[in-house]
């Protein structure tokens, strides 16, 4: 993710991302690191529903 989509998905600017990176490099670090997370599970809800209805349809 570039710094200007996390600024939109934040609400923020890319500039205030970029100072940020300087001032609190942890704070951005668990940022994306938790954008990452919730990636991965929404990926993982979503193959988790395909394989449900991959089940209920064997079971027919």
């Amino acid at each position: 993710m570039t710094d200007e989509e996390l600024a939109k998905l934040i609400g923020t600017t890319r500039q205030s991302i970029g100072r940020w990176k300087t001032e609190y490099p942890e704070r951005i670090r668990l940022l994306r690191q938790g954008l990452a997370l919730d990636e991965t599970i929404k990926a993982t809800e979503k193959y988790l529903d395909e394989l449900k209805k991959l089940k209920e349809k064997a079971n027919k």
